[in-house]
């Protein structure tokens, strides 16, 4: 069996991603059932119990959102936050609203995920050697959380990373993620973010050896805007998997 990298699929990494399926299903249940942050408990209830109109017969999930995809993944993908109406709604970051339908669009094109929509849990969507996941696992009030709720999260992506153990290439959507991201780095090494300007398909080397880039966030204002299309998402999603192919034999 080959994955979409061109890579054979030993019958031992099948039994190990079974394994790792089965310790990140243990860390995610633990993720759902965080109250540790009292503001953002609060606000993605409140979400769940107002609703938009358009959703107003649906059950908002309302809890704290996990990551999701390859447990084997060499590619980690890293939002900010879930959106209050995609995420907070169907229980799956990057789900459910125009900025997923744009991401899953380019990611399918560039052979990453097996179809070109995600709209809830049970959709059917598989991802190819990629995790996506957000650095903040609650929805915060006007997509601004505090520095102390991000450090607070941050012990889950923590372990994420940690258990996720063959990622060598992290791709940051948006400059608030890719500035979330160093903030984690910079809780256990020397870095500043004045070394990494964050720009469209920006690359740098982090302290674990990790490559992180970055990427413009799918939302609908930088697609009408055109700051972003899907040309330029699936260029860059072309040569990351390249990056990632190229470290995975360094």
């Amino acid at each position: 069996m080959q994955n979409c990298f061109g890579s054979f699929i030993h019958p031992k990494v099948i039994l190990y991603s079974l394994l790792m399926t089965n310790t990140l299903l243990k860390l995610n249940n633990e993720i759902i059932k965080c109250k540790k942050c009292k503001r953002l408990v609060k606000f993605r209830k409140k979400i769940a119990i107002e609703k938009r109109k358009q959703y107003m017969n649906e059950n908002y999930w309302g809890k704290p959102i996990t990551g999701y995809g390859d447990p084997n993944a060499q590619l980690l993908m890293i939002g900010l936050a879930p959106a209050a109406h995609g995420g907070n709604r169907t229980g799956r970051v990057f789900t459910g609203d125009k900025s997923a339908s744009f991401l899953f669009n380019c990611l399918h094109k560039a052979q990453l995920a097996n179809q070109s929509n995600s709209d809830h849990r049970n959709d059917g969507l598989i991802l190819y050697n990629i995790y996506l996941t957000a650095a903040l696992k609650c929805v915060p009030p006007e997509d601004k959380p505090t520095s102390l709720e991000l450090k607070t999260c941050f012990s889950f992506f923590k372990k994420e990373i940690s258990l996720l153990s063959e990622i060598n290439t992290i791709v940051a959507l948006g400059k608030i993620a890719f500035d979330a991201c160093l903030n984690f780095y910079k809780e256990s090494y020397l870095i500043k973010n004045k070394d990494f300007v964050f720009s469209h398909g920006c690359k740098y080397q982090l302290p674990d050896n990790k490559t992180l880039i970055g990427s413009y966030h799918p939302s609908p204002r930088n697609v009408n805007t055109g700051r972003i299309d899907t040309k330029k998402m699936v260029n860059l999603l072309e040569e990351v998997k390249k990056i990632v192919k190229d470290k995975k034999w360094q």
